[in-house]
């Protein structure tokens, strides 16, 4: 190991500039004007896997490349297989950087640049720790596989169809994602629970076209309306969901998680200030923290309909739509509770109105056993790179890809962010903090020696 860190340390400076280069490629996934910049991207992924001592390819899609390289140095030793993405959100709003998305600079100890942090910064902390590895001993403690794909930003079409179609090849002992964060500065975390989603539209539709409300007024049923008192009917006034059903298969918090939360740094004041709110909302009986990671919800995240200019516009509109989501705890099924959505809120449409609903995305929640093998090595490993032990936390997000490794690969997750909440992902001048790249390399370093002392 000694050899690993001096290595580390003596190619700190070309681990940045690597890091830099990487980070000056637009990959933007959403935009097909940077699909070129997509191949290119997919190409430097596949360099730096070969120089860490991976075999590896880029394999085409319907969509963006896949990334996949490997070593093997021992079928009896644990196989990790470590997921990342190389593309990145769109940069806009332009105007709102300090410095170009794409030109990565270091200000007050922080890396700028889009994908600083979400994935390109994290996910390359593992592949020079691998580097090291390689170059100072000529081996690693465990065999890698890893899984760098191109579509993540926009849904990771193409992915569960290369799961499906790989498994044999793909087969690992656990999975391990830099696609999180710590719990605060300076206190590293292991994320072992995120909630699951499931995405719908509801739409109303009445007269073939909007009418005059002073003739047509209350002698039809507005969709709009129908479509308000619908979407009030989802959560009552204590928080709680109020779709038949939506809490029958909870897995609910055990005390000693509810006692770990409750010993967190955490200000709620700080909470509703950082976002601009006047108070906390939500489900009774539990906790701000509890809320956000561990408890589901639904939530209307857009309603349209009708006239929304300046100035009034007298109408029956002919039309409502509300988009719908739901965040999953572990132990609900994405299937059914989209079931039941769509039974109770179609059975609250008023006659005369034609109803549609359609589901989108979806997946399950996922908790790791925070007492495992696996994770007890990982935090052993977090330790030694951060100085501190690391909290053990859950994410109100979701991840799909977690429970598709678990669906589809049959293996669990070690969800290890070295990045920070407040490192603006997804909004301009993205970063990530110079010691936490830095950071994560050494953790990752340590990691693999970890896992290789786990009994398989």
């Amino acid at each position: 190991m000694e050899a690993v860190l001096k290595s580390l340390h003596d190619n700190q400076q070309l681990a940045m500039d690597q890091l830099f280069e990487f980070l000056r490629i637009p990959s933007v996934s959403a935009d097909s004007a940077f699909k070129p910049q997509m191949q290119v991207c997919a190409e430097f992924v596949q360099k730096a896997m070969v120089a860490a001592g991976l075999q590896a390819e880029i394999i085409s899609t319907k969509g963006h490349p896949i990334v996949y390289g490997e070593r093997i140095e021992d079928p009896s030793l644990p196989t990790v297989l470590v997921y990342g993405h190389y593309d990145v959100q769109p940069p806009d709003p332009l105007n709102l950087w300090t410095t170009p998305a794409f030109e990565p600079q270091i200000r007050d100890g922080k890396i700028f640049a889009r994908g600083a942090t979400d994935d390109k910064g994290q996910v390359f902390t593992h592949l020079k720790a691998i580097e090291a590895w390689v170059t100072s001993t000529g081996k690693l403690p465990v065999n890698v596989k890893f899984l760098i794909e191109g579509e993540e930003e926009v849904g990771s079409d193409n992915l569960d169809c290369f799961l499906e179609s790989s498994k044999e090849r793909l087969k690992a002992d656990v999975a391990v994602i830099s696609d999180t964060s710590q719990y605060g500065d300076g206190i590293p975390a292991i994320t072992y629970g995120l909630r699951g989603i499931v995405a719908a539209e509801v739409k109303l539709t009445g007269p073939k076209k909007d009418l005059h409300s002073g003739i047509y007024g209350g002698s039809i049923a507005n969709p709009a309306n129908a479509l308000a008192r619908i979407c009030g009917s989802l959560v009552g006034a204590d928080g709680k969901v109020q779709i038949p059903g939506f809490y029958d298969d909870v897995l609910e918090l055990s005390a000693k998680e509810r006692e770990q939360f409750a010993e967190l740094p955490f200000s709620e004041d700080s909470f509703l200030a950082e976002i601009g709110s006047g108070a906390a909302f939500g489900e009774a009986g539990f906790s701000t923290l509890e809320r956000r990671w561990a408890r589901p919800t639904c939530d209307i995240n857009g309603m349209f309909s009708g006239y929304t200019g300046e100035g009034p516009k007298t109408i029956v509109p002919s039309t409502a739509t509300a988009k719908i989501t739901c965040r999953l705890v572990p132990g609900q099924q994405p299937e059914k509770i989209l079931s039941s959505l769509e039974t109770f809120v179609e059975s609250q449409c008023p006659a005369g109105l034609k109803f549609k609903f359609t589901s989108f995305h979806g997946c399950s929640a996922f908790v790791f056993d925070p007492n495992s093998v696996w994770i007890t090595a990982a935090s052993a490993a977090v330790e030694s790179a951060f100085g501190k032990p690391p909290v053990f936390i859950r994410e109100g997000g979701s991840i799909p890809v977690v429970s598709s490794f678990q669906q589809i690969l049959g293996i669990d997750t070690l969800l290890l962010g070295w990045g920070r909440n407040t490192d603006n992902l997804h909004s301009p001048d993205e970063h990530i903090h110079v010691a936490d790249f830095h950071n994560g390399i050494l953790a990752s370093a340590h990691l693999w020696q970890k896992l290789s002392e786990v009994s398989r």
